[in-house]
């Protein structure tokens, strides 16, 4: 497989992965409003594994490192098909969207909110 055909296929599972995270990311205040915290709760669980280990990778996705060796471009989204202004807030944007998420999961269950 050539270096370009390497590094689509990585963009293509990268941004595969993203789009789980991200629609996970925003299934947990639905199902929390439907009063379904079980699956909100597994959910969480789901995002959190993917945290610890961008986490653990020096707060990069461990696909960004393998795209790497096949370019030297460094933009932020060379490594995901995403535009550039969500590859470069994407973890200011979904974090903030996943604690409000939890917050309002948390809430819903106490029946602090109707």
């Amino acid at each position: 497989m050539t270096p370009q055909a390497s590094l689509r296929a990585i963009k293509v599972v990268h941004t595969i992965a993203w789009a789980f995270f991200a629609g996970c990311i925003l299934a947990i205040p639905v199902y929390a409003w439907r009063g379904q915290f079980g699956a909100a709760l597994v959910l969480i669980a789901v995002v959190f594994v993917e945290v610890f280990i961008i986490l653990a990778n020096h707060w990069r996705c461990p696909l960004t490192g393998i795209a790497a060796r096949y370019t030297d471009e460094r933009q932020d989204n060379f490594d995901i098909y995403l535009p550039l202004w969500l590859a470069r807030y994407n973890k200011q944007i979904f974090g903030s969207l996943f604690l409000v998420g939890i917050l309002y999961t948390l809430a819903r269950w106490q029946g602090w909110l109707p």
